[in-house]
């Protein structure tokens, strides 16, 4: 299944389609499909899955605490008021998901792409960005404080109304990318006034 930005998900080795077992949490998980599997209200803390990839799995409600998603791929699932705290998702990838109520607070989510995803209204408290795919990302009214974004793809992303403040904005092209009615700090004022190529002096 190739992603929206031409990726392909890595070749699993066994497949489910029903998760009997609540109970995630400390386990490992390599290369499975999981295919419109309902993880819903599922209490995930330390669970690890590497290289695996979700199709219309359902997480709604759940919460994830120290867990990890690396290298994974999420197609077509629903993410309705899930939590991810101190999670590691280095290098995945998410297509056509839907993120109502997304809550994400710390953790590590370098490399991974969100192109075109729809993040109005959600909420990510200091957590890493790096090099993340956020092209075309729409995230009105959404919460991006103390977010590292730095070297991360970000054109034509809507920030309109988001409350960005202590986030890294330095690869932001305010001509590309939407901020009209943002909330942002001093600090950041003044990247964002120096990539218009302003002088600013005391």
């Amino acid at each position: 299944m190739a992603g929206q930005s031409g990726r392909s998900a890595v070749p699993t080795e066994s497949t489910v389609r029903e998760w009997d077992d609540p109970e995630l949490s400390g386990r490992t998980q390599r290369r499975v499909l999981f295919i419109d599997t309902d993880l819903t209200e599922v209490d995930n803390r330390g669970g690890v899955f590497e290289e695996c990839t979700f199709r219309g799995v359902r997480f709604n409600a759940s919460t994830h605490t120290d867990a990890a998603f690396v290298n994974c791929t999420f197609v077509r699932c629903s993410l309705f008021d899930t939590t991810f705290t101190g999670c590691k998702l280095v290098g995945s990838f998410f297509d056509d998901c839907t993120y109502n109520l997304l809550k994400v607070s710390g953790g590590d989510w370098s490399f991974t792409g969100l192109p075109r995803a729809d993040l109005r209204g959600a909420e990510f408290h200091g957590v890493k960005l790096r090099e993340a795919d956020l092209t075309g990302l729409r995230a009105a009214k959404a919460v991006f404080r103390d977010v590292d974004l730095s070297g991360a793809s970000l054109a034509r992303a809507d920030f309109t109304g988001a409350d960005l403040r202590g986030s890294d904005l330095s690869t932001i092209d305010p001509l590309t990318v939407g901020l009209r009615d943002a909330r942002i700090d001093l600090t950041q004022a003044m990247v964002v006034a120096t990539s218009l190529g302003l002088d600013v002096r005391p």
